[in-house]
């Protein structure tokens, strides 16, 4: 079986089949980065990504996986999404989150009161801290992979972790109307953010 180093060489020579095997590889994973960020246009910056790929493809040298330069991609685009969305005011993404830059309230499908309330949570914190969270429950990256996202040393990737996990105890304390869906939520952060990965794949 051909490597995705192999496989991102094949497709920028024109090989479509390797490009659809790249593809199908880590389709799941750049669709639920977008999922729970943008309100429409996920499937658009989905293909977005993967051309981004083959056409920045000489700076993959394989040294780091395909999958955390894909979504390094994605957190450029996303980022710069909502730059251009919001051009004429400051915006600072360490401290502005999606809600704040005119995100509506997320429309994902939620069976359970404590997904809705997770997911809502979620981007109402900076999307740096947004983004992050995300990486680190349904990605389930390490310090030095998130690191290589984000382009930051692994030191402070795992520093960041930390701080989202206190900005979004304080927002889910803020949309929670009951007391046991706050406990419950909060009490197992990791199990709701495993059913919500569940959820977003199934929808993808």
């Amino acid at each position: 079986m051909k490597t995705d180093k192999e496989l991102l060489g094949a497709w920028g020579g024109g090989d479509r089949a390797a490009g659809n095997e790249l593809f199908r590889r880590h389709f799941s994973a750049v669709h639920r980065f977008f999922a729970n960020k943008v309100d429409r246009d996920v499937e658009d910056l989905v293909q977005r990504t993967f051309m981004a790929c083959t056409e920045g493809r000489d700076r993959f040298e394989g040294r780091s996986s395909f999958r955390t330069y894909v979504l390094g991609i994605a957190n450029h685009l996303v980022c710069n999404a909502y730059r251009r969305k919001r051009a004429r005011v400051e915006v600072d993404l360490d401290r502005d989150s999606i809600v704040d830059l005119g995100a509506s309230p997320s429309t994902l499908f939620a069976e359970q009161e404590e997904q809705r309330v997770l997911l809502e949570a979620l981007r109402r914190i900076p999307l740096t801290s947004q983004v992050v969270l995300e990486l680190y429950y349904w990605e389930r990256l390490t310090g030095p992979q998130l690191g290589e996202v984000l382009g930051i040393p692994e030191d402070t990737a795992r520093s960041r972790v930390r701080t989202a996990k206190q900005l979004l105890r304080k927002a889910l304390a803020q949309l929670s109307a009951s007391r046991r869906v706050l406990e419950s939520t909060d009490a197992d952060l990791e199990q709701w953010a495993d059913s919500i990965r569940v959820e977003l794949d199934r929808a993808g």
